[in-house]
């Protein structure tokens, strides 16, 4: 589904072609090769369940921090400092591209991204489109500065780069915000099948510039989130979904370092929420490694994938508030499921909720840690 591209190889000082995280147990498992010990790392780690995090962001506005250098740099390291994880992920917004092209999103406390304008018909996604991406190679600087100030600091432990995928951001532009069910874009997607090309190529493309950007930064992984792909049917991902996320990721594929005189692409994950009936077509768009939410049991998931692929996930954030004993059984449950794919990064099946102990965190690290380490 994606289409082979001129390979480019990562500049000598990032740090996949240096060595410095390409033997990590991050990016072992993401290439199919199992650890001795099993990596975890949790979506949304950076911000809200940290109160270093809380105290840094008095006074300020989510999009202008995601835009200051050292603040997300700061944010980003902050939960690798606190919990031994072994991965950072960077902190921004899947929204701060189209920001940075000129769309008019801001972001509101408890409600999530907001237009100014909801794009729902051909003359908005005209009106919208109009917008040029290639105005993000010099504006997606303050990204780009951000990535290269963590990861200087990060040392052996990968950063992982994100963006949103097109489907999603295609979503919020014709929702106008945050929605149950999408019924609007789902709408768009049928109604007007070329305007909705349109949209998606368009969001494809910012999105996968902004996910570019942070790789060349020296990101070592990129990972794409579909947050919104479980209101779709599988024919409607597979025929008017799959194509842009493909189109997305190819800004990425192309990336590769050398080792040991062979070459290797930057790993690429895939993720979505709601999306078990998706799994495989979501692997097809070229994707090197599948994360799975809560609701699909990861031996359940590795067999919907044909047993050949690295899967990621997928802990229940619900079971981070749970008494000790229910969360490690848990866990434990989670690794040994884990075990039937080639390699297993632990993550949760979807972000930390922001009322979550960041001691439980902790401590959960330690604890896929050592167990996967006496198996």
């Amino acid at each position: 589904m994606f289409e082979t591209m001129v390979e480019m190889i990562l500049d000598a000082q990032h740090p996949l072609s240096t060595g410095l995280t390409a033997d990590s147990r991050l990016i072992q498992a993401y290439q199919g090769t199992r650890p001795a010990v099993t990596p975890v790392w949790f979506m949304r780690q950076a911000g809200r369940s940290l109160p270093e995090y809380r105290e840094l962001r008095v006074g300020t506005r989510m999009l202008d921090v995601c835009l200051d250098p050292e603040l997300a740099s700061e944010i980003s390291l902050q939960p690798v400092r606190r919990h031994n994880v072994d991965a950072g992920i960077f902190f921004s917004d899947i929204v701060v591209p189209l920001k940075l092209v000129g769309v008019d999103v801001s972001i509101v406390a408890g409600k999530g991204p907001v237009l100014g304008k909801a794009v729902r018909s051909s003359a908005d996604v005209d009106e919208l489109t109009s917008l040029d991406p290639a105005l993000l190679e010099t504006a997606l600087a303050p990204i780009s500065a951000a990535v290269a100030l963590a990861v200087s600091q990060l040392g052996s432990t990968p950063l992982i780069g994100f963006a949103g995928a097109p489907f999603t951001l295609a979503a919020y532009l014709v929702e106008g915000g945050p929605s149950k069910d999408h019924i609007h874009a789902r709408t768009l997607m049928h109604a007007e099948p070329e305007a909705w090309a349109k949209l998606m190529a368009w969001t494809a493309d910012v999105t996968g510039r902004f996910l570019r950007a942070q790789v060349l930064a020296g990101a070592s992984a990129a990972q794409l989130f579909d947050s919104w792909a479980g209101a779709l049917s599988l024919a409607d991902y597979a025929a008017s979904v799959a194509p842009a996320s493909a189109a997305a990721i190819a800004h990425v594929r192309d990336l590769t370092y050398s080792v040991a005189e062979s070459d290797r692409n930057v790993p690429i994950v895939h993720f979505g929420v709601g999306t078990g009936e998706l799994l495989k077509e979501m692997h097809n768009i070229g994707a090197d490694v599948v994360g799975v939410d809560y609701r699909v049991p990861l031996d359940e998931a590795n067999r919907r994938l044909g047993g050949a692929v690295p899967v990621q996930g997928n802990v229940d954030p619900a079971l981070l508030n749970a008494p000790w004993p229910v969360l490690e059984a848990h866990v434990r449950d989670v690794l040994e499921r884990g075990r039937s794919a080639p390699s297993h990064v632990l993550n949760l099946g979807h972000g930390v909720p922001p009322d979550t102990d960041p001691d439980v965190l902790t401590r959960l690290v330690s604890l896929v840690h050592d167990v996967s380490a006496a198996e």
